[in-house]
């Protein structure tokens, strides 16, 4: 009884996802088109992780006039400083551009915001906690890396699909892996938040998550296909979505409360981390149920003639 009280999917559901497949489909082109374009004009707003800067986190005894700070430093002529808070409103990150002449300019320009910072609030009302420093280099190196990790994960996804299923099942998970990895650039390039390593982590989590509810609608779809021989292949995908329904309401649903949670009160230090993966996992799961299961029917898979079945489109008993 109480399983059925908190039951948000009722069973013996009949939606017809493959009649709507044209409709996902244009919301697919939509994504897929305007995250090229956003990338084509806007590119993506790089973190220090990757193009090279400072990363000065304080904590003060006041609550400081953000507006104030940043005119104070923008007028020191390095570049477009950005001030977020860390924490709490006493807490701050303040993130410096790469500066021309090398180590010894970079170094002269952390003094610089030191100077001011000591200078607006008095001397020890400032606790500078940490300072990091990234070299040109190692932003360029930390850029090449990511590019290799994401293309290698989604290689090895689409292989171990193609090896466990067959080669359609590889090619549809290949699609919807390309689909939602384009959205959260696009998304990304559109907002211009910061894309930096913890980005990448999320693009790579969605990218588990979104093949890991793949494979469970091809294991239904396969395994429809051995029990319903004749079955046609629109009402397999309809049948396999729907009877994987109420899974994916209760995974997806719990994952984006415990999201938005870190969204809302973890700060602005990993917001670009939990918008990547808030957006992700709808993405993902929209490619998964529009996508990768609704290829199958295109790239011509059918039941195999040789599995056991009454040839009646009829369930073979166990």
């Amino acid at each position: 009884m109480i399983i059925k009280l908190i039951q948000l999917v009722p069973d013996n559901l009949k939606i017809d996802f493959f009649g709507h497949r044209f409709y996902a489909f244009m919301m697919s082109l939509i994504i897929i088109g305007g995250s090229i374009l956003c990338l084509a004009t806007k590119g993506l707003n790089f973190g220090i992780d990757f193009t090279g800067g400072t990363v000065i986190e304080i904590a003060v005894e006041t609550d400081p006039d953000l507006v104030g700070m940043r005119e104070d430093l923008n007028a020191l002529g390095l570049g477009d400083i950005s001030i977020q808070e860390f924490g709490d409103a006493k807490s701050l990150m303040i993130r410096l551009p790469q500066q021309e002449g090398g180590p010894e300019e970079q170094q002269g320009a952390i003094q610089k915001v030191q100077d001011t910072l000591t200078a607006e609030f008095g001397e020890g009302q400032v606790d500078f906690r940490r300072t990091e420093f990234v070299g040109p280099q190692v932003g360029q190196e930390l850029k090449r890396d990511g590019l290799i990790a994401m293309i290698v994960a989604i290689l090895g996804i689409m292989g171990y699909i193609w090896i466990r299923f067959e080669w359609q099942y590889g090619v549809g998970s290949l699609l919807a892996l390309i689909h939602d990895v384009m959205g959260i650039l696009g998304l990304f390039s559109l907002t211009q938040m910061h894309f930096d390593l913890s980005t990448l982590a999320a693009i790579l989590l969605v990218a588990g998550y979104s093949i890991n509810e793949t494979v469970i609608i091809f294991d239904r779809i396969r395994e429809t296909m051995r029990k319903f021989k004749k079955m046609p292949m629109p009402d397999i995908i309809n049948y396999s979505i729907n009877s994987t329904l109420p899974r994916t309401v209760m995974t997806s649903g719990s994952t984006i409360l415990a999201i938005t949670a870190l969204w809302l009160f973890g700060g602005e230090v990993i917001r670009s981390f939990t918008s990547a993966l808030f957006f992700g996992i709808l993405i993902g799961t929209h490619s998964s149920y529009f996508v990768s299961a609704q290829s199958l029917f295109y790239l011509k898979l059918r039941p195999n003639p040789n599995d056991a079945g009454n040839g009646n489109g009829e369930e073979v008993a166990a």
